[in-house]
């Protein structure tokens, strides 16, 4: 097939144009290419927090289009295209998938500057071998019926992506009352290669203050738990049963979203949580002090269990009241949050450490201002036994930019010890999503790379090599002690790498 706008083509001096993802692709020096080719390149992949469908995951879901896999549930995309002027009819309306992937298409070059350029064309590329030509209205037809062939063979199922992509361990995010039956089918009958794990993320049960969604879940979780909900201490008593069923089930994480930290209070909590059942509503500084009793309850089961607890920060949900009621949450209308969050994550991560019940945790921030903030907190809580005890997460949702990861690595290697990071996650509900951590890898090692050309660490390639590996798989695999899956991976040659 003769290629269109192919970047293999002449430039006017007659010289040949190499790919717009080509093997140096962000790295700026030979240090950092040296650093990402000899000790980053082809490293198993352990995605410790995404949004994938255990489902689709237990019955290797075969997807009919290309639509389906990289558009649908897609919000970043979603904001683009609507940022684009494209109507919601091809984002998440009635169209035919070729006509909504057409209109991405065509929102593609304008996506320049923004991450998901970068992301389109190293999935592109990683995914479907497509590395010779840019994503736009005039390659929409060739790269439509390139992918879609792809799709149809078995090497692009759900498991066959992430065996292509060197995926080794992967945990998704699961309700407490969740059945976890198809992560029971893949306990059972695990897929060649792959560790799939289930998350504990108990959003659902720090929603107090409506009467009536707190009843409706307290009415799941009993079905779930089997016990009667009466009282708090029944609540908890619940959450408790099923933290002990997840365990069961091979989960060794926690994870929760949260607009700001909750101090915990327990004085009166029993008393609020009975009124919210007996139906009253709660302010948010009513519902303050008892969100903040059960998350310290819930951070006292993950320490017992030797879990990891994870707290995702800063986020401010669902802003544009209309497309909630339209198209329900996560539809591309969430936004970055002011919420203070220094003094009530000091508060909040004393309370656990003066109790010795202080779980290893992982913080991670939203808004960039509290980069700094949330770095030099965690330094305070190490605890001098747990290498990395106390973790400031990998840049996420809006900040897991080329700029936003460069922040991120930059503020913990300037307050905290980079050398223990564990390293980056993909947070996507998207099948292709897995090339996000070949683009955090270049960017770490263009930093570390640029840093050893300016002088600022020593010119000793297996010294700051040593620390990339690490960041990219090594902490990662020994911190959270993960079972290994079924056939032991590999680490990749350059060639694999590429194929």
């Amino acid at each position: 097939m003769a290629m269109t706008n192919s970047l293999q083509s002449m430039d006017h001096h007659g010289l040949t144009l190499r790919p717009f993802i080509h093997d140096d692709f962000l790295l700026e020096t030979p240090e950092a290419r040296t650093l990402y080719h000899e000790f980053a390149e082809g490293l198993p992949i352990i995605d410790y927090h995404c949004h994938l469908s255990p489902e689709a995951l237990a019955t290797d879901s075969r997807f009919r289009s290309l639509t389906e896999i990289w558009l649908a549930g897609d919000h970043y995309k979603h904001r683009a295209m609507r940022a684009c002027g494209v109507d919601e009819r091809f984002i998440t309306g009635g169209a035919s998938d070729r006509e909504k992937f057409d209109r991405w298409a065509a929102t593609v070059p304008g996506t320049l500057g923004n991450p998901l350029y970068h992301w389109t064309h190293l999935e592109l590329a990683r995914v479907f071998g497509i590395g010779d030509r840019l994503c736009g209205p005039s390659t929409a037809g060739e790269i439509w019926e390139t992918c879609n062939a792809l799709l149809a063979t078995p090497r692009l199922s759900a498991r066959g992506i992430l065996r292509s992509m060197n995926v080794e361990v992967l945990c998704t995010v699961d309700d407490p009352a969740d059945t976890l039956e198809f992560h029971a089918r893949m306990r059972d009958d695990p897929p060649q290669g792959l560790c799939v794990l289930p998350t504990f993320r108990p959003d659902r049960a720090l929603a107090v203050e409506e009467p009536g969604e707190l009843r409706a879940y307290c009415d799941r979780l009993c079905g779930a738990a089997g016990t009667e909900i009466r009282s708090l201490d029944d609540f908890l008593g619940a959450l408790r049963l099923r933290h002990e069923f997840f365990h069961a089930m091979g989960c060794r994480i926690s994870d929760h979203g949260l607009e700001t930290v909750y101090a915990p209070d327990a004085a009166g909590a029993g008393a609020l949580f009975a009124a919210v059942l007996g139906g009253k509503r709660l302010s948010p500084d009513e519902a303050s002090p008892l969100k903040g009793a059960i998350l310290r309850e819930l951070a006292f089961m993950d320490h017992e269990r030797g879990w990891a607890q994870q707290i995702h920060v800063g986020a401010l949900r669902n802003v544009r009241s209309a497309m909630l009621r339209q198209r329900g949450p996560d539809a591309g209308c969430d936004a970055i949050g002011d919420a203070p969050i220094a003094a009530p994550l000091a508060r909040f991560l004393d309370s656990l450490d003066s109790a010795g019940r202080l779980p290893r945790t992982i913080l991670f921030n939203l808004n960039p201002r509290d980069n700094e903030l949330v770095a030099a907190m965690a330094g305070c809580f190490q605890d001098g036994v747990t290498p990395g005890k106390i973790q400031y997460g990998p840049a996420w949702w809006f900040l897991d930019t080329y700029a936003g990861m460069a922040r991120q690595i930059e503020a913990l290697s300037s307050l905290g010890i980079l050398g223990q990071f564990v390293g980056m996650v993909t947070d996507s509900r998207s099948f292709l999503s897995f090339p996000r951590h070949e683009y955090f890898r270049r960017i770490l090692c263009n930093i570390l790379g640029r840093d050893i050309a300016r002088g600022l660490i020593p010119r000793e390639m297996t010294l700051a090599g040593g620390m990339v590996r690490d960041i990219c798989y090594g902490n990662a695999r020994r911190w959270f002690n993960f079972p290994a899956p079924a056939v032991p991976h590999h680490t990749r040659t350059t060639a694999e790498a590429h194929t």
